[in-house]
């Protein structure tokens, strides 16, 4: 490689695997696979990385012909630097290979089974009900059946590691692991008290979708080709709750936060950055805009996603001792504005049922509760309704037929069917029924009413 592409010094050959991660997509390999590595780098030693495909062989047939390495690029303004990653040893692809991933979770060399699988990876229904249909296609029987082999063997139990952005995350994997275990393996639920632990983390970069462009330009740069590769802005963040079964990397000695409250980091991040994000996905497609900071350049969306993080986010969160939220706003908009991360609306627009409730509808029942109700987030929730009647950029799990009831019933439709009174279809959003009037009463009188 070019002199100038800093790489890996330990011995990767050398290195048992200790963590088995379920979601090997562009953000694991820009977030914690990035601080493994560095941690690695530093001296820790057997904490590579088994990576696991749940849905598709895209990543595996990345990765495993390149023996686990690719390269992450950050970029800042004009300037880039990359680096070889070498903390993951192999992608297995479940659906085909789910036995060796059995065997990597039940090695008495595990130690942590961490999660990206996105919001709706969790099969979550409402009062964090699980939905057993959707969680059979997704972690919980290759979990479930892992953790029975290390019980039968007499080996330690171990730490469960959700990094994905639902709020309150390791009580709520947690809590749907339990419901798993008590239908599928009673047998297990004692010693998965026991044993086992679920911390709550918080996770923050900011990882673009990899542009065929991008992949060319750093082909071109290396002299080889890098089908893995990685492209992120330099800040990175992981606060983690300081509750581990076992050993763990030395992260914190690479920048990782370990506290004993995770709420106050989770909560700031969930409601102004990805809330913000939200609305500037939303209302920059409606405006016409491609990228984050072609939305964020606009000075009436800019105006507006300021006013939900000052106004509307900041107010509802109990921030931590030295939490300093009005500099994180300004942090989020900088970050926003920089045009080298090249940051697709349409990647932060998908799933909007699965990120509303903890990004917007969460700081809304807050707001209310101070007898305050929002405007930015109601011209947010307007916009979500003109992509689902345009429809052009719906990817939804409930896209198209909310797209339909968008278009053959409009505003009514859409709000009986996500919070309730739908003749009797359940709810999309069960528990937040009450915040229905705030977005049929205030909305309407938004600029971009749909």
């Amino acid at each position: 490689m070019p002199p100038e592409i800093v790489r890996y010094r330990y011995d990767r050959d050398a290195q048992k695997v200790g963590i088995v991660h379920f979601g090997i997509g562009a953000f694991h390999r820009a977030h914690q696979a990035w601080y493994t590595d560095l941690a690695m780098d530093a001296g820790d030693r057997d904490w590579a990385i088994s990576g696991v495909s749940l849905r598709s062989r895209s990543v595996a047939e990345q990765l495993n012909p390149q023996a686990g390495l690719y390269t992450l690029t950050e970029r800042s303004g004009e300037s880039s630097a990359t680096r070889l990653i070498g903390s993951v040893s192999e992608v297995l692809y479940a659906p085909e290979e789910g036995e060796a991933v059995v065997e990597r979770i039940a090695s008495p060399d595990c130690h942590i089974v961490s999660f990206t699988v996105t919001e709706k990876g969790y099969a979550r229904g409402a009062a964090d009900a699980l939905d057993f249909e959707r969680a059979r296609a997704s972690f919980y029987p290759l979990l479930a059946e892992g953790l029975e082999r290390r019980c039968q063997r007499g080996l330690c139990g171990i730490t469960l590691l959700s990094c994905d952005n639902l709020a309150d995350n390791g009580r709520v994997l947690g809590a749907l692991m339990r419901k798993w275990l008590a239908v599928e393996a009673p047998q297990l639920l004692d010693w998965f008290a026991r044993e086992c632990t679920v911390p709550a983390t918080m996770i923050d970069r900011i990882v673009p979708r990899t542009s065929a462009e991008d992949l060319a330009a750093l082909d071109e740069r290396l002299g080889l080709e890098d089908r893995a590769a990685v492209f992120t802005e330099a800040f990175s963040q992981w606060v983690i709750e300081d509750d581990f079964a076992g050993p763990h990397p030395r992260w914190e000695a690479q920048g990782v936060q370990l506290v004993k409250d995770v709420a106050p980091f989770e909560t700031a991040k969930l409601r102004m950055l990805n809330g913000a994000h939200s609305l500037l996905a939303y209302c920059g497609l409606r405006a016409g805009h491609e990228f984050v900071h072609e939305a964020v350049a606009d000075p009436a969306l800019c105006s507006l996603a300021e006013r939900l993080m000052r106004d509307e986010a900041m107010p509802t969160i109990n921030a931590a001792s030295g939490q300093d939220l009005a500099a994180y706003a300004d942090q989020l908009l900088a970050r926003f504005a920089d045009p080298a991360l090249r940051h697709r609306l349409s990647q932060i627009a998908m799933d909007g049922t699965q990120k509303i409730p903890q990004r917007w509808l969460d700081t809304v029942r807050a707001l209310r509760s101070k007898g305050q109700e929002p405007v930015a987030l109601c011209e947010a929730f307007d916009a979500w309704l003109w992509h689902l009647k345009d429809g052009r950029f719906v990817d939804d799990p409930c896209g198209e037929e909310l797209s339909r009831l968008a278009r053959s019933g409009g505003r009514d439709a859409v709000l009986a069917r996500c919070f309730g009174s739908d003749k009797g279809t359940p709810a999309i959003w069960p528990g937040y029924e009450d915040l229905h009037g705030s977005f049929a009463s205030v909305a309407v009188q938004s600029s971009g009413a749909a």
